[in-house]
């Protein structure tokens, strides 16, 4: 299938193809959630078009590109465009990398290979974690500098709090256990000297690409950094480790093995600290659809974790139509 391009995008990427590459097909990549991607294929080579639908980061997509070049594998930037002056709207332009998704092979590949993926996949977040910034926070522009008074994830309480109107499929006794499972990982995450070290936000399966060649697993490119900021790897660790039938159990161990040997030592509740920081992000996801892929997963998740810590979920109120809609679009 042939997508089709507004004119001024379209002029702008003739102009930047390397080689003067006639566009040959374009069309849609799966995944994308927040953003569009396109393969862009010329006579002789492969590109990806990245266009913002939700909140234009690609300035820092493209600053990040550069940091992060020679740290760990990532998509090669060939032009971007991130005020739109030139395009009509922002766009960046980047190299296709080869690769299968990690989600889509981890679970079905026997012991010693999915261990060695979980060995490269552990190298690669440490390394990730080696770029440093001033303080946390998220970047308020293409400098990458933090922005004033830190992240969203300085409070957890309060972030939980901020959220709560807006959750799908959870009724009032559901969301008063979830409060009092933020107020437990806040508890936890007090007692963490601040970190200020790059955070992919958004580390799994999905975004992670993946080949063999020579009878050996590597990672290839690490995709999509549109959420990344300043702050405390461990969340990227709780982001792998999410939902662990994804990854099985011979991938995390090696995954937290090699991390913990680049990185350095974890803390000893080092798995707790990833979850609170991961919290963040799954009670975001609960604010979307019912409808929207992961958002039963999602629920599940959070469900289990409250009953782990609380040792059980409170007895449910009937649902209401309201509880079963959300109040507000997804963001």
């Amino acid at each position: 299938m042939t997508e089709a391009l507004p004119d001024e995008v379209t002029g702008w990427l003739a102009a930047r193809l390397p080689r003067g590459g006639r566009i040959a097909r374009i069309a849609q990549l799966p995944g994308g959630y927040r953003n569009q991607n396109l393969l862009i294929a010329t006579d002789d080579d492969k590109f990806v078009l990245r266009r913002y639908l939700k909140g234009n980061t690609c300035g820092v997509e493209q600053e990040l590109a550069t940091r992060l070049s020679g740290v760990v594998p990532i998509a090669e930037v060939v032009d971007a465009d991130p005020t739109g002056a030139l395009a009509g709207e922002p766009v960046l332009l980047s190299r296709f990398v080869e690769g299968t998704s990690l989600d889509q092979v981890v679970l079905d590949l026997p012991a010693p290979e999915a261990t060695e993926l979980g060995h490269r996949v552990g190298s690669a977040l440490a390394a990730i974690g080696t770029i440093r910034f001033t303080a946390p926070g998220f970047f308020s522009g293409p400098d990458l500098t933090p922005a004033s008074g830190g992240a969203d994830s300085a409070d957890l309480i309060t972030f939980t709090t901020s959220r709560l109107d807006d959750l799908v499929g959870f009724d009032s006794l559901e969301k008063t256990a979830l409060l009092a499972l933020a107020e437990h990982d806040q508890r936890a995450l007090d007692a963490v000297p601040s970190e200020a070290r790059l955070v992919h936000a958004d580390f799994n399966g999905k975004n992670l690409l993946v080949t063999r060649r020579g009878g050996h697993w590597s990672v290839s490119a690490v995709l999509d950094w549109e959420f990344a900021f300043s702050g405390n790897p461990l969340s990227d660790v709780g982001n792998m480790l999410r939902f662990p039938e994804d990854t099985g159990p011979h991938f995390t161990t090696a995954f937290i093995d090699a991390f913990t040997a680049d990185a350095g030592p974890l803390p000893d509740n080092w798995h707790h600290l990833s979850q609170a920081l991961d919290l963040f992000a799954l009670v975001d996801l609960l604010t979307l659809p019912s409808t929207h892929p992961l958002h039963a997963k999602v629920s599940d998740a959070v469900r289990t974790r409250i009953t782990a810590t609380t040792g059980r979920l409170p007895e449910t109120e009937p649902r209401s139509n309201a509880d079963r809609q959300p109040r507000r679009p997804p963001s």
